[in-house]
């Protein structure tokens, strides 16, 4: 199983990669779509290509889809914490967590699948770009959740959920400056210093 955890973790830092890489593609796309948008609605001189329009929703829809999935991997959704902090609940919850988004990339796949063929059918009417296209960001972002679900399931099965979140998890510096240890270990140097100041003004002449 440890062999399984570090190919499938190769594949996934590869597709995290790939996924930055076409992140940044789209949002460039749409930031020079909209641009033109405006401009074109502003100067004369330029013609008004419709189709930009169309293909920024496009961009944005992808980005929304594809930048889900890797909030997935590194848990950047938003979290309701209803149970303190390291107790049995809690842990049960965050089992529940990454089991939900297994199942949710499932669903996508399963169902966006045939979601994707409808666009097979159907045009945007601007491009004439066939939606199969569009439509089948659903079932692509579903491949790379199911992926990164998989990933940290097994990383946790393996070596425990807070290791894995450790691993894996974006770092919450709020949530680690409010434990009492790292707020002890952050004010003590200052409170430190602080003494020692006043010990050396109350030593003057």
């Amino acid at each position: 199983m440890p062999s399984v955890l570090t190919g499938l973790s190769r594949l996934n830092r590869a597709l995290e990669r790939l996924l930055y890489l076409v992140l940044l593609v789209l949002l460039a796309s749409f930031i020079v779509f909209i641009i033109y948008q405006i401009a074109s609605r502003n100067l004369a001189f330029l013609p008004r290509l419709f189709w930009t329009e169309e293909f920024s929703r496009f961009a944005f829809q992808w980005m929304v889809m594809l930048g889900t999935a890797v909030g997935v991997l590194h848990a950047d959704h938003f979290v309701l914490e209803a149970f303190p902090r390291g107790s049995r609940a809690d842990l049960v919850t965050r089992w529940i967590r990454d089991l939900a988004c297994l199942l949710l990339g499932v669903l996508f796949i399963v169902h966006g699948k045939d979601f994707a063929l409808s666009g097979l059918r159907r045009s945007a009417m601007a491009s004439g770009l066939s939606m199969i296209y569009v439509y089948s960001v659903f079932t692509v972002s579903g491949v790379f959740i199911v992926l990164f679900s998989l990933q940290r399931l097994l990383h946790a099965w393996l070596y425990g959920m807070t290791a894995m979140e450790a691993a894996l998890n974006t770092p919450n510096e709020a949530e680690e400056l409010a434990t009492p240890e790292e707020t002890q270990a952050i004010l003590s140097p200052a409170i430190a210093g602080h003494a020692h100041d006043v010990t050396d003004r109350r030593t003057l002449p």
